[in-house]
């Protein structure tokens, strides 16, 4: 009520100080919300270090939203050391539970040995149920696997169909990679594209 201003004056402030009552009572989503407002500094002095204990109370409770965040934070170290390992870790719980962005972050590792042994098979997986989900960027990255040829049989007509799903979501990475592709004189898979 209070941060979208429904019924009462908009105040980040009072946003920040119900949420954190919710946060407090071991309301999952509310511990997201917090880390959210610490993170943003919405309503709050800014602080990554609470943002990043605010998410990992949630995430620990099994909140998706909240793991994604905390691998994100730790992928970037932000608030915490940077760590591949840990940002593979929180990304594996979220994406498990069917977050696409976490799915999609999971076959950038794989992809690049980030965290985890690289395999271009395994973010292949990832990708696919991201792109599934209609995940532009998984979709674009799919797309270039299969452009290719690495996780996944080559197949150019596959990765245009790909490219131009990305590109209908408004991906312009794969619109760039679908235009290249398209004229492209016969050799087919000459250029991975970027990541």
């Amino acid at each position: 009520m209070y941060s979208e201003g429904v019924g009462v004056e908009q105040s980040d402030e009072k946003a920040f100080e119900w949420t954190l009552k919710a946060a407090e009572l071991g309301d999952e989503d509310a511990q997201n919300d917090v880390g959210y407002m610490y993170e943003k500094g919405e309503g709050v002095e800014q602080s990554d270090e609470k943002a990043v204990e605010w998410y990992r109370k949630s995430a620990e409770q099994g909140c998706d939203m909240a793991q994604f965040n905390l691998g994100v934070m730790y992928s970037d170290g932000t608030g915490v050391e940077q760590s591949d390992e840990e940002a593979f870790k929180w990304y594996l719980k979220a994406a498990e539970q069917g977050d696409d962005s976490a799915q999609n972050n999971l076959g950038y590792m794989y992809e690049h040995g980030e965290g985890v042994e690289q395999s271009y098979e395994k973010a292949a997986e990832w990708y696919k149920k991201a792109a599934d989900q209609g995940h532009p960027k998984s979709l674009r990255h799919l797309g270039r696997l299969y452009e290719t040829g690495m996780g996944v049989p080559a197949s150019i007509e596959k990765a245009k169909e790909l490219y131009s799903e990305s590109a209908e979501n408004g991906d312009e990475e794969a619109e760039e990679a679908l235009r290249r592709i398209s004229s492209a004189p016969g050799k087919e898979g000459s250029s991975p594209g970027s990541p």
